[in-house]
């Protein structure tokens, strides 16, 4: 895949590496062989797996001469946070419209990702509840541009065509990763909530064996199988690949998202709390927490083979725990 005709501001320089959990793996009854893909550990303020998308996402931004960032997510959105990150370190103005999930939840003076919005000089814009994030984002947009602006809008976690080729480029250095490691791998764990990290995983993992499993932290299904299927049909044809992606390629579970997005549940609690206590490393509540309950619940039910070895892709997210200390204590 020619992914060099792209684009790109360098933010990833180098692989994130591929780490073995033993305790973690004892913890769980010694089974299964848990691997994890440190994107936690990516550039940017705090690190995350939307550095990967917004390298190219904000590559095109500048190209076309914008000189302000528009984004959009929840109260405590990781996205926000690196897109605000980005733009700092790029010089450019950035613009967050933030959706409460739970209606009068946002507070000014909130921990996590909440404050680094402030500490990164982001104008923030709490969108009304109910409201379309992207209507709100294109009414900024036209103010801006009325005071002179020249915005670039990008859409929910960077899951665009665009921003999915950051994961199809990851999906190759997995690959090599793992013929270096000499590592057959089971299966790939991912969190999806916008879709664009699996979306890409998929689209650049195509003529692999390799089965990948979104945790599903955002919606059902079915309706997130749809989305990951067209986004990754979409940024496959963006790297010409001929072949089409077989339905059977996109799995999505849902059945550790709880009562919904960004709600805590008590298996996210315990795949938090158990991977700090063997390998203090850091997931967060929102998206790896629950992405990671999914996989315990995997290995404690048989679903994976004796011996196997099974890949964690670590999003990251972890600022957003100190806004969500009470489900710890």
């Amino acid at each position: 895949m020619n992914f060099a005709k792209f684009p790109r501001r360098g933010y990833v320089r180098t692989p994130t590496p591929i780490e073995f959990l033993p305790r973690f793996s004892r913890a769980l009854g010694g089974k299964v062989n848990i691997w994890i893909k440190r994107d936690d550990l990516l550039p940017g303020c705090a690190g995350g797996n939307k550095t990967r998308k917004l390298d190219f996402c904000i590559a095109e931004a500048m190209a076309q001469g914008a000189d302000t960032l528009i984004t959009c997510g929840s109260i405590q959105s990781n996205h926000c946070r690196l897109t605000a990150s980005w733009a700092a370190k790029e010089g450019l103005e950035c613009h967050l419209v933030l959706s409460e999930i739970v209606q009068g939840s946002y507070r000014f003076d909130a921990s996590g990702n909440n404050f680094l919005f402030e500490l990164l000089g982001a104008g923030i814009h709490v969108a009304p509840f109910g409201a379309s994030p992207r209507k709100e984002m294109d009414k900024l947009a036209e103010e801006l541009r009325a005071k002179g602006k020249k915005p670039y809008i990008i859409p929910l976690g960077g899951s665009t065509p665009l921003g999915a080729l950051g994961y199809a480029a990851c999906a190759q250095e997995c690959l090599e990763q793992l013929f270096r490691l000499g590592l057959d791998v089971y299966s790939l764990i991912t969190p999806t909530g916008s879709a664009g990290t699996q979306a890409g995983l998929v689209a650049g993992l195509g003529g692999s064996s390799l089965p990948v499993i979104g945790m599903n932290v955002l919606r059902g299904k079915a309706k997130q199988e749809s989305i990951v299927r067209d986004l990754a049909r979409k940024a496959g044809e963006l790297l010409g690949l001929e072949r089409k992606i077989p339905s059977s390629k996109v799995i999505c579970d849902d059945a550790y998202l709880g009562p919904g997005y960004s709600v805590p549940t008590p298996g996210m609690v315990e795949a938090v709390r158990l991977l700090a206590r063997t390998e203090a490393i850091l997931l967060d509540p929102v998206y790896s927490g629950k992405a990671m309950a999914g996989l315990m619940e995997y290995v404690r039910t048989g679903r994976f083979p004796h011996g196997a070895n099974v890949l964690f892709l670590h999003t990251g997210g972890s600022p957003a725990l100190y806004a969500g200390m009470d489900s710890f204590r």
